[in-house]
């Protein structure tokens, strides 16, 4: 080897060359998504990373060929073609047996994988000798992750078609109306699982006017349940259904058995049934029986979003739209696809911020580094050996208690003089007395010294302030904001005094202002003219966000 050439070869070592990503079609069937979108092209090209695109790859998503051209991709002819150049691959389903064939070693696959559902596909991938990023394994309970996390986005997207896919199926309003014609009813709407998905359902079908209800074994999600119009239904049995990574565990047989009877209940009175119910790795669970089916209105509709793993109705047929005993029962699994320009968009940023933690330096190179953990846990295959499951993360222990604060009750009221409290508690008994005392004895003086006029207007002052913070105090901490623009407008009081200022005159009793006080007075008006019409206006726009 020449020096020249060792030189060179030391070069490319220290600066390796930028990394090509690749974006294919999807040829899961009614899969219209794509893994990237053109404005999230140019910000993989500013990473220093090359984009290549299979043609037709978002035309199902109403991304053309020609936007990604112009947002500086490579559009290549097939699939085929995009394997051989990417050392990247971006998709949203897993891969076929055929796709698989056609990867290279070293190449890393960033994709929907599902690796406990697929053992044959994660050997098939080992044995390519790739390292495969599974966009579903992330763990989903360190906060740095929220922005890779893909599941979560597509959740949101599934719980608002399927409200929009119930909607149409139903035949009726949601909201209530009165017409010329008559009373409309608005629909009652029953949500199982108040999971990422069941709470976007939740506030879509409240923002349509819907009575809401929804259940789920995580008692900690009723106030979230309660924040988007909805109303939670508690089962009739104690039982903490929190399981790990923000997912429900499987409930005890006694807790079964009450949330059926609860679900019995609820069927017969709602006209819509949403269930979102799944946890990782085991199929749906079954939460409405066809005896509950029997029991519905006619006319009424279930979406089943839990159809793809078995579905949460014993009379859903995935991918299907059938009536059953008059009722309609949706097991569309592609709810997310329905709505694939939204969710191509939502994915494919949540790649973006994938890719930057991959490529920190910029350099357009991705570094799969395992010590990272949210990296860690993605990486299922890490250059063809099966990595998955990863180790559970470690948690900080807590900091064991201080002697000062593990000091016990008796040590503590000794130590604070016997009063048994702190500097942010309560005042004692002698303090609060001798302050009370100063108090009085300053207002005895102003009383007995100052001028009969001073004494009415600071009498008035003083009653404000009582009554201005009793009036704060006691309002919902929810309103303080609007209540603070209000009290802007108010406040402007002041606009009185200026115009007396202004005032020609005779009319105020005390001849024609110094000309300095009347523009004085002139500036007062306008200034407060502008805080009492601005703070209506945003007290109106502020309430405006809690309207209908």
């Amino acid at each position: 080897m020449t020096q020249h050439q060792e030189t060179a070869l030391t070069q490319d070592t220290a600066h390796p060359a930028p990394q090509r990503i690749g974006v294919l079609r999807e040829t899961f069937p009614r899969e219209k998504r794509v893994a990237t979108v053109p404005d999230v092209v140019e910000k993989l090209r500013q990473l220093g990373f090359a984009v290549t695109i299979e043609t037709g790859a978002g035309d199902a998503a109403n991304f053309s060929d020609d936007t990604y051209r112009a947002a500086g991709a490579e559009v290549l002819p097939n699939a085929a073609a995009v394997w051989q150049a990417a050392d990247i691959v971006f998709k949203v389903r897993p891969p076929t047996a055929d796709e698989v064939a056609l990867m290279h070693p070293g190449q890393i696959l960033i994709d929907f994988i599902w690796p406990a559902q697929n053992p044959e596909l994660m050997q098939q991938l080992a044995d390519r000798q790739v390292t495969v990023l599974a966009i579903d394994a992330l763990p989903r309970t360190l906060s740095r992750a929220q922005k890779m996390d893909a599941l979560t986005s597509m959740a949101g997207v599934s719980g608002y078609r399927a409200v929009i896919e119930a909607a149409n199926a139903f035949g009726r309003f949601f909201n209530g109306q009165i017409t010329a014609a008559g009373k409309v009813p608005p629909a009652k709407v029953f949500i199982a699982g108040a999971g990422v998905a069941g709470l976007s359902a939740i506030g879509t079908a409240a923002n349509m006017g819907a009575i809401v209800r929804a259940n789920d074994t995580r008692a900690e999600v009723a106030d979230q349940v309660t924040s988007l119009g909805g109303e939670f239904v508690k089962v009739d049995y104690e039982e903490d259904g929190a399981g790990g990574g923000g997912y429900a565990k499987v409930m005890s047989e006694g807790f079964q058995a009450a949330q059926r009877q609860m679900y019995a209940q609820q069927a017969q009175d709602a006209d819509i049934i949403i269930t979102t119910a799944l946890i990782p790795g085991k199929p749906a669970p079954k939460l409405i029986t066809a005896e509950m089916v029997r029991s519905m209105k006619p006319g009424s509709v279930i979406v089943d979003m839990a159809a793809e793993q078995g579905g949460n109705c014993e009379l859903t047929v995935a991918d299907e739209a059938l009536v059953r005993y008059g009722v309609t029962i949706i097991g569309y699994t592609d709810l997310a696809s329905r709505l694939a320009k939204q969710s191509s968009t939502l994915y494919a940023t949540n790649l973006l911020r994938l890719t930057e933690e991959l490529c920190k330096a910029k350099n357009g190179v991705a570094v799969v580094n395992m010590e990272d953990d949210a990296i860690r846990g993605l990486t299922v295959i890490k250059d063809g050996a099966i990595t998955w499951p990863a180790p559970p993360l470690v948690v900080a222990p807590k900091p064991a208690p201080s002697t000062a604060t593990a000091a016990t009750p008796a040590a503590e009221t000794k130590k604070k003089g016997g009063h048994g409290h702190g500097s942010s508690g309560p005042l004692p008994a002698k303090t609060l007395a001798l302050l009370f005392a100063v108090v009085a004895l300053a207002f005895w003086g102003i009383g007995a010294y100052a001028p009969a006029a001073f004494l009415g207007h600071f009498t008035v002052f003083v009653l404000a302030c009582f009554i201005g913070y009793m009036v704060v105090w006691n309002v919902t901490p929810a309103l303080h904001t609007p209540l603070m623009s209000v009290t802007n407008a108010i406040s402007s009081i002041i606009a009185l005094g200026a115009l007396v200022q202004i005032a020609p005159p005779g009319t105020a009793g005390t001849g024609r202002p110094d000309e300095l006080i009347r523009w004085l007075a002139l500036a007062a008006l306008v200034l407060t003219a502008i805080n009492m019409f601005g703070g209506f206006a945003v007290t109106r726009r502020m309430l405006a966000m809690f309207r209908k």
